[in-house]
Protein backbone atom coordinates (compact mmCIF):
# COMPACT_ATOMS: atom_id res chain seq x y z
CA UNK A 1 0.00 0.00 0.00
CA UNK A 2 1.46 3.12 -0.85
CA UNK A 3 1.47 6.78 1.15
CA UNK A 4 -1.25 8.22 -1.73
CA UNK A 5 -3.61 5.31 -0.69
CA UNK A 6 -2.72 5.18 3.01
CA UNK A 7 -3.70 9.22 2.87
CA UNK A 8 -7.11 8.67 0.54
CA UNK A 9 -8.17 6.09 3.36
CA UNK A 10 -7.72 8.60 6.15
CA UNK A 11 -10.01 11.24 4.30
CA UNK A 12 -12.60 8.91 3.77
CA UNK A 13 -12.30 8.03 7.41
CA UNK A 14 -12.50 11.21 8.22
CA UNK A 15 -15.71 12.02 5.94
CA UNK A 16 -17.11 8.67 7.46
CA UNK A 17 -16.55 10.14 10.82
CA UNK A 18 -17.89 13.50 9.86
CA UNK A 19 -21.30 11.89 8.78
CA UNK A 20 -21.93 9.81 11.74
CA UNK A 21 -21.39 12.45 14.03
CA UNK A 22 -23.74 14.53 11.94
CA UNK A 23 -26.57 12.54 12.32
CA UNK A 24 -25.82 11.82 15.93
CA UNK A 25 -26.38 15.76 16.10
CA UNK A 26 -29.72 15.51 14.15
CA UNK A 27 -31.08 12.91 16.52
CA UNK A 28 -29.89 14.16 19.73
CA UNK A 29 -32.06 17.68 18.49
CA UNK A 30 -34.79 15.03 17.61
CA UNK A 31 -34.85 16.51 13.87
CA UNK A 32 -34.56 12.50 12.86
CA UNK A 33 -38.05 11.03 14.24
CA UNK A 34 -37.27 7.68 17.35
CA UNK A 35 -38.59 5.38 14.70
CA UNK A 36 -35.95 6.04 12.20
CA UNK A 37 -32.82 6.95 15.32
CA UNK A 38 -33.59 3.90 16.80
CA UNK A 39 -32.44 2.36 13.33
CA UNK A 40 -29.57 4.33 12.77
CA UNK A 41 -27.80 3.74 16.06
CA UNK A 42 -27.75 -0.28 15.57
CA UNK A 43 -25.42 -2.65 15.67
CA UNK A 44 -26.53 -3.64 11.82
CA UNK A 45 -25.70 0.14 10.71
CA UNK A 46 -22.41 -0.20 12.23
CA UNK A 47 -22.01 -3.09 9.86
CA UNK A 48 -23.46 -1.46 7.18
CA UNK A 49 -21.32 1.80 7.61
CA UNK A 50 -17.99 0.04 7.91
CA UNK A 51 -19.21 -1.97 5.13
CA UNK A 52 -19.66 0.62 3.02
CA UNK A 53 -16.72 2.65 4.31
CA UNK A 54 -14.36 -0.68 3.58
CA UNK A 55 -15.73 -0.55 -0.15
CA UNK A 56 -15.36 2.80 -0.94
CA UNK A 57 -11.64 2.30 0.42
CA UNK A 58 -11.30 -0.29 -2.18
CA UNK A 59 -11.97 -3.68 -0.51
CA UNK A 60 -15.22 -4.85 -1.95
CA UNK A 61 -14.86 -8.39 -1.37
CA UNK A 62 -15.06 -6.87 2.58
CA UNK A 63 -17.41 -4.09 2.24
CA UNK A 64 -20.07 -6.39 0.12
CA UNK A 65 -20.36 -8.91 2.70
CA UNK A 66 -20.57 -6.27 5.68
CA UNK A 67 -23.52 -4.64 3.97
CA UNK A 68 -25.09 -8.06 3.26
CA UNK A 69 -24.76 -9.28 6.83
CA UNK A 70 -25.68 -6.09 8.62
CA UNK A 71 -29.18 -5.44 5.78
CA UNK A 72 -29.99 -8.98 6.74
CA UNK A 73 -30.08 -8.51 10.23
CA UNK A 74 -31.90 -5.50 10.13
CA UNK A 75 -34.83 -7.22 8.58
CA UNK A 76 -36.70 -7.53 11.70
CA UNK A 77 -36.22 -3.85 12.48
CA UNK A 78 -38.36 -3.01 9.66
CA UNK A 79 -41.82 -3.82 10.11
CA UNK A 80 -42.79 -2.95 6.66
CA UNK A 81 -40.92 -6.04 5.13
CA UNK A 82 -43.06 -8.57 4.16
CA UNK A 83 -43.18 -11.73 5.75
CA UNK A 84 -42.38 -13.82 2.56
CA UNK A 85 -39.02 -12.32 2.93
CA UNK A 86 -38.22 -12.66 6.59
CA UNK A 87 -38.85 -16.90 5.89
CA UNK A 88 -36.31 -16.64 2.94
CA UNK A 89 -33.74 -14.36 4.77
CA UNK A 90 -31.21 -17.26 5.76
CA UNK A 91 -31.15 -18.38 2.26
CA UNK A 92 -30.67 -14.88 0.54
CA UNK A 93 -28.12 -14.39 3.10
CA UNK A 94 -26.03 -16.99 1.33
CA UNK A 95 -26.87 -16.65 -1.67
CA UNK A 96 -25.95 -13.14 -1.17
CA UNK A 97 -22.31 -13.70 0.00
CA UNK A 98 -21.51 -16.53 -2.99
CA UNK A 99 -23.05 -13.48 -4.87
CA UNK A 100 -20.19 -10.97 -2.99
CA UNK A 101 -17.41 -13.47 -3.66
CA UNK A 102 -18.14 -14.29 -7.10
CA UNK A 103 -17.66 -10.48 -8.41
CA UNK A 104 -15.43 -8.92 -5.80
CA UNK A 105 -12.77 -11.39 -5.15
CA UNK A 106 -10.25 -10.49 -7.24
CA UNK A 107 -6.67 -10.01 -6.17
CA UNK A 108 -4.93 -7.05 -7.10
CA UNK A 109 -1.62 -7.66 -6.77
CA UNK A 110 -1.76 -11.90 -7.55
CA UNK A 111 1.00 -13.14 -9.33
CA UNK A 112 0.09 -14.55 -12.68
CA UNK A 113 -2.00 -17.97 -12.16
CA UNK A 114 0.00 -21.25 -13.41
CA UNK A 115 -1.45 -23.44 -15.31
CA UNK A 116 -3.74 -26.36 -13.60
CA UNK A 117 -1.29 -28.47 -13.91
CA UNK A 118 1.08 -26.43 -11.79
CA UNK A 119 -1.50 -26.16 -9.02
CA UNK A 120 -0.76 -28.35 -6.23
CA UNK A 121 2.71 -27.92 -6.60
CA UNK A 122 3.74 -24.14 -7.02
CA UNK A 123 -0.06 -22.75 -6.22
CA UNK A 124 -2.85 -23.77 -4.53
CA UNK A 125 -6.34 -23.15 -4.84
CA UNK A 126 -8.70 -24.58 -1.92
CA UNK A 127 -11.98 -24.02 -0.99
CA UNK A 128 -13.14 -25.42 2.58
CA UNK A 129 -16.28 -25.61 3.73
CA UNK A 130 -17.60 -27.76 7.15
CA UNK A 131 -14.14 -29.45 7.25
CA UNK A 132 -10.09 -29.05 8.18
CA UNK A 133 -7.14 -29.52 5.86
CA UNK A 134 -3.44 -29.87 6.56
CA UNK A 135 -1.16 -29.25 3.30
CA UNK A 136 2.13 -29.83 3.40
CA UNK A 137 4.01 -27.95 0.58
CA UNK A 138 7.58 -28.50 -0.76
CA UNK A 139 7.44 -26.05 -3.90
CA UNK A 140 11.18 -24.43 -4.98
CA UNK A 141 9.14 -21.78 -6.78
CA UNK A 142 6.21 -20.98 -4.57
CA UNK A 143 4.13 -18.63 -6.43
CA UNK A 144 1.13 -18.26 -3.73
CA UNK A 145 -2.20 -19.17 -3.89
CA UNK A 146 -6.17 -19.30 -2.55
CA UNK A 147 -7.67 -20.22 0.38
CA UNK A 148 -11.46 -19.70 1.08
CA UNK A 149 -12.74 -21.57 4.69
CA UNK A 150 -16.47 -21.36 5.63
CA UNK A 151 -17.23 -23.08 9.58
CA UNK A 152 -13.60 -24.22 8.50
CA UNK A 153 -9.81 -24.55 9.18
CA UNK A 154 -6.74 -24.89 6.91
CA UNK A 155 -3.32 -25.48 7.72
CA UNK A 156 -0.11 -24.98 5.33
CA UNK A 157 3.11 -26.18 6.54
CA UNK A 158 5.93 -23.74 3.87
CA UNK A 159 8.61 -24.74 6.03
CA UNK A 160 10.55 -26.85 2.79
CA UNK A 161 9.45 -24.05 0.37
CA UNK A 162 11.66 -21.45 -1.43
CA UNK A 163 10.03 -18.18 -2.84
CA UNK A 164 9.98 -17.41 -6.67
CA UNK A 165 12.14 -14.69 -7.37
CA UNK A 166 9.45 -11.95 -7.08
CA UNK A 167 7.97 -13.51 -3.38
CA UNK A 168 4.51 -14.62 -3.49
CA UNK A 169 0.87 -13.52 -2.41
CA UNK A 170 -1.60 -15.62 -0.87
CA UNK A 171 -4.83 -14.28 -0.73
CA UNK A 172 -7.24 -15.83 2.30
CA UNK A 173 -10.88 -15.61 2.99
CA UNK A 174 -11.79 -16.87 6.13
CA UNK A 175 -15.54 -16.69 7.26
CA UNK A 176 -16.17 -18.02 11.08
CA UNK A 177 -13.28 -20.01 10.05
CA UNK A 178 -9.69 -19.99 9.77
CA UNK A 179 -6.23 -20.64 7.92
CA UNK A 180 -2.66 -21.11 9.39
CA UNK A 181 0.84 -20.65 7.87
CA UNK A 182 4.25 -22.43 9.20
CA UNK A 183 6.72 -20.20 7.39
CA UNK A 184 10.47 -20.58 7.64
CA UNK A 185 11.84 -17.90 10.39
CA UNK A 186 13.51 -15.85 7.93
CA UNK A 187 10.51 -14.96 5.48
CA UNK A 188 9.38 -11.69 5.53
CA UNK A 189 5.61 -11.31 6.08
CA UNK A 190 3.75 -8.49 5.11
CA UNK A 191 0.05 -8.54 6.28
CA UNK A 192 -2.89 -7.00 4.18
CA UNK A 193 -5.38 -9.01 5.51
CA UNK A 194 -8.73 -7.00 6.54
CA UNK A 195 -10.58 -8.16 9.94
CA UNK A 196 -13.92 -7.47 11.24
CA UNK A 197 -14.05 -8.99 14.19
CA UNK A 198 -11.63 -11.52 13.10
CA UNK A 199 -7.55 -11.20 13.69
CA UNK A 200 -4.27 -11.56 12.08
CA UNK A 201 -1.55 -13.40 14.16
CA UNK A 202 2.38 -13.46 13.52
CA UNK A 203 3.26 -16.47 16.33
CA UNK A 204 6.85 -16.36 15.08
CA UNK A 205 8.24 -13.96 18.02
CA UNK A 206 6.57 -16.05 20.90
CA UNK A 207 9.22 -18.87 20.06
CA UNK A 208 12.03 -16.85 21.42
CA UNK A 209 14.20 -16.87 18.59
CA UNK A 210 15.98 -13.50 17.53
CA UNK A 211 13.81 -12.47 14.08
CA UNK A 212 15.88 -11.46 11.20
CA UNK A 213 13.91 -11.25 8.10
CA UNK A 214 14.90 -11.51 4.42
CA UNK A 215 13.62 -8.70 2.87
CA UNK A 216 14.14 -10.54 -0.71
CA UNK A 217 11.85 -13.49 0.82
CA UNK A 218 8.53 -11.46 1.16
CA UNK A 219 5.05 -13.24 1.56
CA UNK A 220 2.01 -11.00 1.21
CA UNK A 221 -0.95 -12.33 2.74
CA UNK A 222 -4.06 -10.69 1.90
CA UNK A 223 -7.53 -10.93 1.72
CA UNK A 224 -10.54 -10.90 4.64
CA UNK A 225 -11.35 -12.40 7.97
CA UNK A 226 -14.99 -12.06 10.06
CA UNK A 227 -15.60 -14.03 13.03
CA UNK A 228 -12.33 -16.10 12.02
CA UNK A 229 -8.72 -15.90 12.02
CA UNK A 230 -5.04 -15.95 10.07
CA UNK A 231 -2.40 -17.43 11.66
CA UNK A 232 1.44 -17.25 10.76
CA UNK A 233 3.83 -19.54 12.98
CA UNK A 234 7.53 -21.10 12.58
CA UNK A 235 6.09 -24.33 14.63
Amino acid sequence: MNNNEVSNRRVLFGVFLILVGGIWILIKMQIIPPVVSDILISWQMLLIGIGIFSFVAGNRTAGTILIIVGSFFLIDELNFIPDFFRQIGWPLLIIGIGIALLLTHKSKSQPLIPEPSKIGMDYFDDFIIFGGKEIFISSKNFLGGKVTSIFAGAEYDLRHANLSDNGAVIDAVCIFGGSGFKVPPEWNIKNEVTTIFGAFTDKRGSTGQEMNFDPSKTLIIKGFSTFGGVEVKYN
